[in-house]
């Protein structure tokens, strides 16, 4: 397809052999996509999962190009044409990087519980069309039902195109911040009532305090593991460590 569009296109990892599906390749591994684009001095790389519903980026440098990244690039774009419909919907893992680039342009942004099917959710009761998760689950309602990573590839090449800029330069825009995420395994009570407890809220208290406007704080507990998530940005990476570590001795403690 992408060839039918006029791209010269070097495939690597092209060889299903019904066991192979992501297997050290594709959306969840870009070192071999990073080497490649390097070594054929490639104007950028895409990589698809096995179910091609989530995609990535790798730019001229060798960089990763994420989702989040992805959801500015195309919001900009729209932006730009005076085509933005309504907001952007991301995750609470979402970096707070997304957030700061869409406010400078005045286009809204929610979170929405992290899981493509919520993104969903919210791009429907909102109304708007554009979505995702950093982990490159696309959602764009103008062109498909559900997350589509040959789609969305095609939206982040066609802005690269109308721009005339190369991907590196469009994804600078966009600044992300530092993100901590420390897992603490539970050994013993459960997530919720872990969470409930008033030393592990005045942790986050703290930790919030400490971070003002310039960063954030999330506990979720996992969904598929005994485990409590413990994620914090901000500007500074130093203070975004120190701070993800108070807040996970206190999730331990209790």
């Amino acid at each position: 397809m992408y060839r039918e569009l006029g791209a010269e296109v070097i495939s690597i990892n092209d060889k299903p052999n019904g066991v192979n599906i992501n297997d050290h390749c594709g959306a969840t591994h870009l070192d071999s996509l990073q080497s490649a684009v390097m070594i054929h001095e490639a104007d950028l790389g895409i990589a698809l999962d096995g179910d091609a519903d989530r995609v990535m980026f790798v730019d001229h440098n060798g960089h990763v190009v994420d989702g989040d990244e992805i959801l500015f690039i195309l919001a900009q774009a729209a932006y730009q044409k005076g085509g933005m419909q309504g907001g952007v919907v991301g995750t609470l893992m979402s970096n707070l990087g997304l957030e700061l680039a869409l406010k400078q342009m005045d286009i809204p942004f929610v979170r929405a519980k992290v899981g493509d099917r919520y993104v969903v959710e919210q791009l429907k009761e909102t109304g708007w069309k554009l979505g995702g998760e950093g982990s490159g689950h696309i959602l764009s309602l103008q062109h498909a039902s559900t997350g589509d990573g040959i789609v969305a590839s095609l939206q982040v090449l066609k802005a690269v195109l109308e721009s005339g800029k190369r991907l590196a330069e469009l994804k600078a825009g966009m600044t992300k911040l530092p993100q901590v995420l420390i897992n603490v395994r539970l050994t013993s009570g459960s997530a919720d009532s872990i969470l409930a407890k008033d030393s592990v809220k005045q942790a986050v208290l703290t930790a919030e305090g400490v971070l003002g406007d310039k960063g954030r704080v999330l506990l979720r507990k996992s969904g598929t593991e005994p485990l409590i998530r413990v994620m914090v940005e901000s500007t500074d990476i130093a203070l975004t460590q120190q701070q993800a570590e108070f807040i996970a001795e206190a999730v331990r403690a209790a």
